[in-house]
């Protein structure tokens, strides 16, 4: 049987294949299966990675015919996948996933949740990032295997392309779906070293000379979702064989690319569609955007003709006859992209920092879209180096260090002004020309560099040199220090191979077996040379945080928690990805394995605020709980237990200062004595408050999905003291307070029981229900419940506003309705915002009162009518201009007002007012 070594690039805009048979040197490409039209099979090399969801009765199971049988069982949606999606998608709007791979880097939603194509209407079925493109690598798959039944893709050799800026969370995702899709063995590669392989195969005889005059490359990979910028180093060998080849700088993420393009055209078209009036719904838009799409590839081509048309189409049964047209002209074009995103910016003109960046179908860009600023920001952080790499040809001290050899890739690149600009740019800051690396179809070059690298890293070194260099970020462990600072120990050096295990010399570390363990990590592309082991002080470097490492270490198998020495080892996976063990130091054998927590990391903190030395009266402070709920304190004075809360303040300070550390701390201890909050009523209220206001708002440091669990556990028993309205109070709130942890089938459990004793709110019949008497922290608790799904949360409104009516109802009320319709969740998925048009409906009960007198109304109205830049969840520009009126009537704050204009962060303070208090020192929320 004939094996093969196969490169799948999964892009934002299509999913190609390249594959080698064994030894054989020529790579050639998988013409993939695809429907083109109905009933219309077609073999092409590129397959669009867009997915059309038909609705009932649009196709018939005989137009979507393959040649294969679909056996996709992780998929619940029958979808069209390739072009005839792609052509579907830009006729009807609202049907159509696109830019999936974008999506699985953003950290703001829940990415295995069904939330795509996002905004369309309820009567769209919907899949996850993490599905969407496990069905393009699915396709890909049953493609392949039809084509070699005796071959099947997944016992090949399958490298699988990623941005060499995807963090680990990414990588993991894309992981994922490829073992969704049948393909649980691949290794991972970065898209920008794919590019340059398959350039240095196409180039292996005659390599040396090629690159003789090269020092340094910039790899500049601009495709439809992300730019990605890589630096290679080139040493000519002595004997006048190949170069040795070493990458030295990888980029940050960002998500910039031709999707951005077609969005500032569209944008361009929308307001001359409309005479600057009305914005096109969410799906509309996304038609509009397919279609400029086409036109600005027709305008930027070598032989452009002057002017293409726009065309939009209109709805239901007036399809052609409501359609409208805009043209759009080839300098107007070139104007907008090529001066809008490639910028003739000077060497030292860095990115514009602004409060927010841009949202557009849900997901967040960069502040700055200028490529060019980015690439001036890229190379001087690498500056030292670039000038090592350029050695006598890098210029003065004090001068930008430009590469010498430039390599452009990327579907964008195909429009000569765009690789003209660069390459100009880049001259006029080298004040010589480059060497200019040509790629002859940038837009399969990623998969047949795969296949390379492959082939390369097997042993043909007759194909061409590899690439080293290793792991492209330094990562470290935030320590503790002696002077109350925060310290990093670096615990994988920039450059480590794949596969290289590293020890951490003279560190060792004691674990508690039977607990759960955690260690907070940053990484760093900084070309500044570290060793294993080395400290390093957080302010003298640039720091990116990860997500946290952690593991529950099982206890002995006499249920001791023994404690145990262990020295770290890390090692830079295949994948590419950080892995870190404990080993034990008297016995080897003893290995854990320490996993990334990828839940929540957008909200997980930086490492900095729990990497402080602990508190100096932290003992006290633990002995004082242990007096209260220790297992020996069954006499503790009932005015002991009251008094515990004011007591902690006067030996650790004002609680709104305590800091994330040390919540969590206090949180563990008083998990720790649960059992005994029961002993009295004064025991069961004190721990309640305590306990929900350490683990507020149940997210943001390691190990709080963990903690989660264990408090989870107890909400079945539910309160001892029924009687007590005043431990029914601190019962809501707790969960309230650490709601953000909760997973949405949780979530839904709560909001049951709520919805239980609610439903009785206000008759006579329960008037003296202690129950009753915790009813406002009852609606602040279900208010706070962002994971339920959506139309939860629109029954939660519709009661509040019904409830609203009631006379006796406390005008705090309104603060619940702004949490419910807020634009812009504090901790949940955007696909669970409230749709618009209800929004509006609850807004205009908002406007009809007195702020003046209703003050909660006015910060309520603030977060309805919030401005997201998101056109899936804004309100029509009308309305936020009538509310920043109304604002500005009542002298709100200002930020309020920016809000409504402007998609901008909520600072401390307005965090705090729309969680309900104020949150941990330092935490980051989505």
């Amino acid at each position: 049987m004939t094996r093969y070594t196969v490169g799948i690039d999964l892009g934002t805009s299509n999913t190609v294949v390249a594959f080698a048979a064994e030894g054989d040197d020529r790579i050639r490409l998988l013409p993939i299966e695809q429907l083109a039209g109905r009933g219309e099979v077609a073999a092409r090399t590129l397959l669009p990675s867009v997915r059309y969801h038909p609705a009932a009765g649009e196709l018939d199971d005989a137009e979507l015919a393959l040649p294969w049988r679909h056996e996709t069982g992780f998929d619940p949606v029958r979808a069209v996948v390739g072009s005839f999606a792609r052509e579907l998608g830009a006729q009807v709007p609202g049907r159509a996933v696109a830019s999936a791979k974008s999506w699985l880097s953003h950290a703001g939603v829940d990415r295995s949740a069904p939330i795509l194509p996002w905004g369309a209407g309820e009567d769209v079925p919907k899949v996850s990032p993490v599905v969407a493109s496990a069905s393009y690598l699915a396709h890909v798959r049953a493609a392949w295997n039809a084509r070699h039944p005796d071959a099947p893709l997944e016992r090949q050799d399958v490298v699988l392309t990623v941005p060499a800026s995807f963090d680990e969370g990414a990588r993991a995702l894309t992981v994922e779906a490829a073992r969704l899709a049948g393909l649980p063995a691949l290794r991972l590669l970065e898209e920008p070293q794919a590019a340059f392989h398959d350039w240095l195969f196409r180039h292996r005889h005659g390599l040396a000379s090629e690159l003789a005059q090269s020092r340094l490359v910039l790899v500049c990979d601009v495709g439809g979702g992300t730019t990605d910028l890589t630096l290679i180093q080139v040493e000519p060998a002595r004997d006048g064989g190949a170069p040795r080849l070493t990458r030295i700088g990888v980029g940050d993420h960002l998500m910039l690319g031709g999707d951005n393009m077609d969005l500032a055209l569209a944008h361009l078209a929308e307001r001359r569609l409309t005479d600057g009036g009305e914005r096109l719904s969410a799906a509309r838009f996304s038609q509009l955007v397919q279609r400029c799409r086409v036109a600005k590839e027709r305008l930027l081509d070598a032989d452009a003709p002057e002017r293409a048309t726009v065309t939009l189409l209109g709805a239901g049964a007036r399809l052609v006859g409501a359609a409208r047209s805009v043209e759009l002209g080839r300098d107007e074009v070139a104007r907008l992209v090529v001066d809008g995103f490639l910028p003739l910016a000077g060497p030292d003109d860095l990115p514009q920092r602004r409060r927010a960046g841009i949202v557009e179908f849900g997901l967040p860009y960069p502040a700055d879209p200028a490529i060019t600023r980015h690439l001036a920001a890229f190379l001087h952080r690498h500056a030292t180096a670039a000038r090592t790499a350029l050695s006598d040809a890098a210029p003065a001290e004090g001068a930008l260090p430009v590469p010498d050899t430039l390599l452009l890739n990327g579907g964008v690149f195909r429009a000569g002004a765009l690789s003209a600009r660069i390459e100009h740019l880049l001259a006029r800051w080298r004040g010589a020309a480059l060497r200019v690396l040509h790629d002859d179809d940038p837009d399969v070059a990623v998969a047949r560099g795969a296949v390379a690298f492959a082939l390369v890293r097997a042993g043909r070194t007759n194909l061409g040199p590899g690439i080293g260099g290793g792991s492209a970020r330094s990562h470290f462990l935030v320590l503790e220090d002696e002077r109350g600072g925060a310290s990093t120990l670096c615990v994988l050096p920039r450059g480590t191979e794949y596969g290289c295990e590293v020890e951490l010399p003279g560190r060792s570390f004691a674990l508690r077996l039977g607990q759960a363990v955690h260690f907070h990590l940053v990484s760093s592309s900084s070309d500044t040379p570290r060793q294993a082991g080395d400290l390093v002080d957080l302010a003298d470097d640039d720091f990116v945080r990860l997500p946290a490492l952690a593991a529950r270490l099982p206890a002995t198998a006499e249920g001791r928690r023994e404690e145990v020495a262990v020295r770290l080892v890390t090692m830079l996976t295949e994948v590419g990805t950080l892995e870190m063990h404990c080993v034990g130091i008297d016995d080897a054998s003893r290995r854990w394995q320490l996993a990334f927590q990828l839940r929540n990391e957008a909200d997980a903190d930086d490492g900095v605020a729990a990497a402080t030395v602990p508190h100096p009266r932290l003992h006290d402070a633990l002995g004082l709980i242990d007096r209260a709920f220790g297992a020996q304190s069954q006499d503790v004075d009932p005015k002991d237990v009251r008094q515990l809360r004011a007591r902690l303040e006067r030996l650790l300070g004002r609680r709104e200062d305590w800091d994330l550390a040390l919540l969590r701390t206090l949180f563990d201890t008083l998990l720790e004595r649960a059992r005994r909050r029961r002993r009295s009523a004064e025991h069961e209220r004190i721990w309640l408050n305590l306990t929900g206001y350490c683990l507020r708002p149940g997210l943001g440091a390691a190990l709080d999905d963990w903690r989660i669990g264990q408090l989870w556990a107890l909400f079945p028993q539910g309160i001892q003291y029924a009687n007590e309205a005043r431990n029914w109070c601190e019962w809501w709130t707790l969960w309230r307070r650490c709601a953000g942890g909760l997973a949405e089938a949780a979530q839904l459990q709560v909001l049951e029981v709520l919805a239980g004793h609610l439903e009785h709110a206000g008759s006579g019949r329960h008037a003296r229900d202690p129950v009753q008497g915790s009813y406002d922290d009852m609606v602040r608790l279900a208010a706070s419940l962002e994971r339920v799904p959506v139309m939860h949360r629109i029954e939660v409104g519709k009661w509040l506003l019904e409830r609203l009516r009631h006379p006796s109802e406390k005008a705090h009320t309104w603060w619940a309705v702004g949490r419910v319709g807020a634009r812009a969740p504090l901790y949940g998925s955007a696909h669970n915002v409230v749709p618009p048009d209800i929004a509006a409906e609850w807004l205009a009960a908002i406007l009809a009162l007195d702020w003046k007198s209703v003050e909660p109304a006015a910060f309520a109205a603030a977060q309805v009518a919030r401005m997201t830049g998101d056109r899936t969840r804004d309100l029509p520009p009308a309305a936020r201009e009538e509310i920043a009126r109304r604002l500005a009537a009542v002298r709100a704050p200002q930020s309020w007002i920016t809000m409504m204009c402007e998609s901008a962060q909520l600072d401390a303070a307005d965090q705090g007012r729309s969680f309900g208090e104020s949150l941990p020192p330092g935490l980051k929320l989505i």
